[in-house]
């Protein structure tokens, strides 16, 4: 935490809010999967419609994390930081007033706008801020908010929404998602932009240079923006292939009851806070390609430990190796912020990395269709690990055609003539 000892106020507190609200979308975001067995009792939905509402939140949440990255670019990084918390966190409060199936899929898709945008803003604002030596450090440690909000969502799913009937549990569960809004007022819109944005401002002024969503696609810049949606897609895919699997894993295959399997899972976000904040610290000091690399085939080796090691049953065999493989599975995102931000140039910074990261949350779904296939013709834990490491290869090989960065200052469009 040296780097934050030399950070400026400003810089400090947008460190802060950031955490607090990545923290917060994550817990806003996990809330409704843990909420769906109280959702089919109290609001008379079917697993399918829950499934379903799901599916179309993470679509929602690329569209809105490309639009996101687009104004931001355009707009102002602070000002739409603004927007998107405010946004997700209204939405997610309303979603506890929903009254039935159709009423609760709006609400979601329009929380997900948001909640897709709200992570790359923020990337951006705190990695354009922090200098390149410390900007693996910084955007890592605000990456283990994820396993923060992961461990709230469960708390408010859990124990909370128990303390009520079912009908009402989940809707405070809900309300509570209006929290984050009050991170608003820790932003200041002009003043918090970092100089390199206001000078690129300055000259996209000067000479009437313009950038479109599409800009990202252009010749100077379409191998970046295919190789880093590339890695997003590997590395996603994959976690996902076990990560949306494991509780079942774990019951079906392990005989764990779901009780105990649920304090496994949730044992995996603490290995991973860890993993993160290791994976942010080899980012500075040995490069972000090495850095995926090594969580990327670490990931590999623990994921087909976990599912095909003779194991017992019992806690004392899973919990040592479910916190070293959560280590690598929630450990390799820390590395997505600062690559992203150090590939993608100043004026289209946001669009790029947004796009990227997105495109990787939406087509990992494909993984999650493809174990639930496959499993039709292999044992569980057998079609989670194929897909699990497919995804791996594919970002594997992403990271030898990308250039390395760590430690490099950021670049403008007019690095690429």
């Amino acid at each position: 935490m040296g780097w934050y000892k030399e950070s400026d106020g400003r810089t400090r507190r947008v460190f802060w809010t950031t955490s607090a609200g990545w923290a917060l979308d994550t817990a806003d975001g996990l809330v409704f999967q843990y909420l769906i067995p109280l959702l089919v009792l109290g609001l008379g939905i079917t697993v399918k419609e829950a499934g379903l509402i799901a599916s179309a939140n993470y679509f929602a949440a690329a569209i809105g994390g490309w639009t996101g990255g687009w104004l931001c670019d355009r707009y102002g990084r602070a000002r739409i930081l603004q927007l998107t918390i405010l946004w997700f966190s209204f939405f997610s409060f309303l979603s506890g007033f929903a009254q039935d199936f159709h009423q609760l899929l709006a609400i979601r898709v329009l929380q997900g706008l948001g909640f897709g945008a709200e992570w790359a803003v923020g990337a951006v604002l705190l990695g354009e801020l922090v200098s390149p030596q410390h900007r693996g450090k910084a955007l890592g440690t605000v990456q283990s908010g994820a396993a923060v909000g992961s461990g709230l969502a469960a708390l408010l799913a859990g124990p909370v929404a128990a303390l009520f009937e079912p009908d009402m549990g989940w809707r405070i569960a809900f309300w509570f998602g209006i929290l984050p809004a009050a991170l608003i007022f820790f932003v200041r819109r002009e003043s918090d932009d970092p100089e390199v944005f206001r000078e690129a401002v300055a000259h996209a002024a000067a000479t009437g240079e313009r950038h479109s969503m599409a800009s990202i696609f252009r010749p100077r810049l379409l191998r970046i923006t295919l190789l880093t949606a590339l890695l997003s897609l590997g590395a996603q895919g994959g976690a996902y292939s076990v990560g949306n699997y494991t509780t079942a894993f774990l019951t079906l295959e392990r005989g764990l009851s779901p009780s105990v399997a649920g304090v496994c899972v949730l044992l995996l976000s603490a290995g991973g806070f860890f993993g993160i904040l290791t994976n942010a610290y080899l980012g500075d000091r040995f490069g972000r390609r090495f850095t995926f690399r090594a969580f990327a085939l670490g990931f590999m080796v623990m994921a087909s430990f976990y599912l095909f090691a003779p194991l017992d049953s019992s806690l004392w065999a899973l919990i040592p190796v479910g916190l070293v493989y959560g280590f690598f599975q929630f450990g390799i995102y820390a590395s997505f912020g600062p690559y992203f931000t150090e590939l993608f140039p100043t004026e289209v910074r946001g669009t790029g990395q947004a796009f990227a990261y997105n495109f990787g949350r939406a087509s990992g779904a494909l993984f999650i269709f493809g174990v639930g296939q496959l499993a039709a013709y292999l044992a569980l834990s057998a079609a989670m690990a194929v897909l699990a490491i497919t995804g791996m290869t594919i970002a594997l090989i992403a990271t030898f055609l990308l250039p390395e960065t760590a430690g490099r200052d950021l670049i403008s469009m007019r690095d690429l003539n």
